[in-house]
């Protein structure tokens, strides 16, 4: 039996400071918000930050994928587009989901048949799959034949609903819906009904949050016709929009064993993907309202630790709002009890699990139980892929 290997986690603490912005709304269209610790605190979802930096890795790596549910619709338009007839097209698109499994992919068929399910995949997915559907392609048109003369009985000229079989291979089909990018292996994949197609997430995020109170803030504003009338006061349209400003606390972990397992055991790319989405988790900004808002700030403070066996999140640091300095500001105030829950922690855990961890920042002066001043963010996630890369036990 092999040896218990506790999983390793790469966590990530920042603090980062934001001007009037828009970065999240909810389905009021206000800017998100949670209560926390009796006050209120602007928030953005996980779900908003992790897409920004899913999209900046694809790009990084030349790797991209897609959230979808129109393969079946997508397939059709690449044949028709390739000069197939359309009921053809369309049949073929179909059979790619019917026969993606024995019994096939569940479909809204009141939605043109896309998939139930919202399918994660490579890109360049649909050109194996119409080139699949293009190899059969006299099988596909024998079975829209034998189906269209199936569906009508010729006494009556009524319609009856029979049972679609699969016509492609479904190892093949299967095989081409299980394949894999970077950010696949990263964040991971729900996908039950496709036996092996589902990919455990090796990335964890938490909604970002501001470390002390802070509500929406009104803005009045005007677009002014430009071509208005003689006489007339020249405003197009009149609205009140809400912004939110603050010191955000983002929170995110990297399970290392999780993502070697997602890459069979290749250790060696784990490491290269950690530090990408390093980089990407540091350097990303969701870019809703950018246009009007343009809040395009830096994190104040990055801090990372490797720990054995689970992460730890510093969120509850937070948990009584901080208080802005004498003189104004909560970045100041922000890292000393960021500093300072990070020392209780130490001595509540120990650090026997505590693999490595160290800090960059704008700071003036040193931080306290963070481990390493590194002088910029390269330093850092050199550090940190060096870290991760010890063995269990091994000091820092």
């Amino acid at each position: 039996m092999a040896a218990y290997a506790p999983a390793r986690y790469a966590d990530f603490h920042i603090l980062h400071p934001l001007p009037a912005s828009v970065l999240n709304r909810g389905e009021d269209d206000l800017p998100k918000t949670l209560n926390l610790g009796g006050v209120v605190r602007a928030l953005v979802s996980s779900q908003s930050w992790k897409r920004a930096v899913r999209l900046r890795l694809e790009d990084d790596l030349d790797e991209h994928a897609a959230r979808t549910r129109m393969v079946p619709l997508r397939v059709a338009d690449d044949l028709r587009a390739a000069g197939w007839p359309t009921d053809l097209a369309a049949f073929a698109g179909a059979q790619i989901v019917r026969s993606a499994t024995t019994e096939g992919l569940k479909t809204e068929e009141n939605q043109r048949g896309i998939t139930s399910a919202t399918l994660y995949l490579p890109r360049d997915v649909l050109d194996d799959l119409t080139d699949l559907c293009t190899e059969h392609r006299p099988q596909l048109e024998e079975a829209l034949a034998k189906e269209t003369a199936a569906q009508t009985t010729p006494a009556k000229g009524t319609r009856k609903k029979t049972k679609t079989e699969a016509v492609l291979p479904t190892p093949r089909v299967a095989s081409v819906i299980r394949r894999r990018t970077a950010t696949i292996n990263l964040f991971g994949r729900m996908l039950a009904e496709v036996p092996d197609a589902h990919v455990g997430g090796a990335v964890q995020m938490a909604p970002a949050f501001t470390v002390h109170a802070s509500s929406p803030q009104p803005d009045y504003f005007t677009a002014v016709e430009d071509w208005a009338a003689p006489n007339e006061a020249g405003s197009a349209h009149l609205q009140t929009a809400f912004f939110t400003t603050g010191l955000l606390y983002r929170y995110a972990t990297v399970n290392l064993t999780e993502l070697t397992r997602n890459l069979n055991g290749d250790h060696d790319q784990a490491l290269h993907l950690l530090g990408r989405f390093a980089d990407a988790f540091i350097d990303v900004m969701p870019g809703a309202k950018k246009t009007s808002t343009a809040p395009h700030t830096y994190p104040h403070l990055v801090h990372y630790t490797i720990r054995d066996r689970r992460p730890v999140s510093y969120a509850a640091a937070f948990e009584q709002p901080v208080k802005h300095a004498s003189g104004g500001g909560y970045t100041a105030p922000a890292i000393t009890a960021l500093s300072e829950h990070a020392g209780a922690l130490n001595r509540l855990l120990g650090t026997r699990r505590l693999v490595g961890c160290g800090y960059a920042t704008l700071h003036p002066g040193p931080v306290d139980h963070l481990g390493t001043a590194h002088n910029g963010l390269d330093d850092l996630i050199d550090a940190l892929t060096k870290n991760a890369a010890l063995p269990t036990g091994a000091p820092a």
